[in-house]
């Protein structure tokens, strides 16, 4: 784990989002073997190949969780939003996110990288 992620995460004011930070950046590296992970435009990036896989991205009220290669995914209905080569979730305080299925969805997304 890149010790300038940490540190970008340790430094987030809310609780909350740290935990769901955490969380996130705990179930990137169980899901993509061989991930590489970088702080790029000032938040974490997750790449494997040299191609983007996900990107955890804390803002004012909430952590958006972004997954690359999403063009082929079934996603779950009115979840997601974005592009359909990049979709996120926003979650926000008292959320529980399914990490089960943010897991699924990356390691399908991220298989053809």
């Amino acid at each position: 784990m890149n010790p300038e992620v940490t540190a970008f995460i340790d430094a987030i004011a809310a609780p909350w989002q740290v935990e769901v930070c955490r969380r996130l950046r705990a179930m990137v590296f169980e899901t993509v073997a061989d991930v590489e992970e970088r702080m790029q435009y000032k938040k974490p990036h997750y790449l494997k190949n040299g191609k983007y896989a996900a990107v955890i991205t804390p803002s004012k009220d909430a952590v958006s969780f972004m997954i690359f290669n999403a063009a082929e995914l079934d996603l779950p209905a009115k979840q997601f939003e974005g592009p359909p080569e990049r979709k996120w979730l926003k979650i926000r305080e008292g959320q529980s996110p399914d990490y089960d299925m943010l897991s699924k969805l990356l390691a399908q997304a991220s298989g053809g990288l």
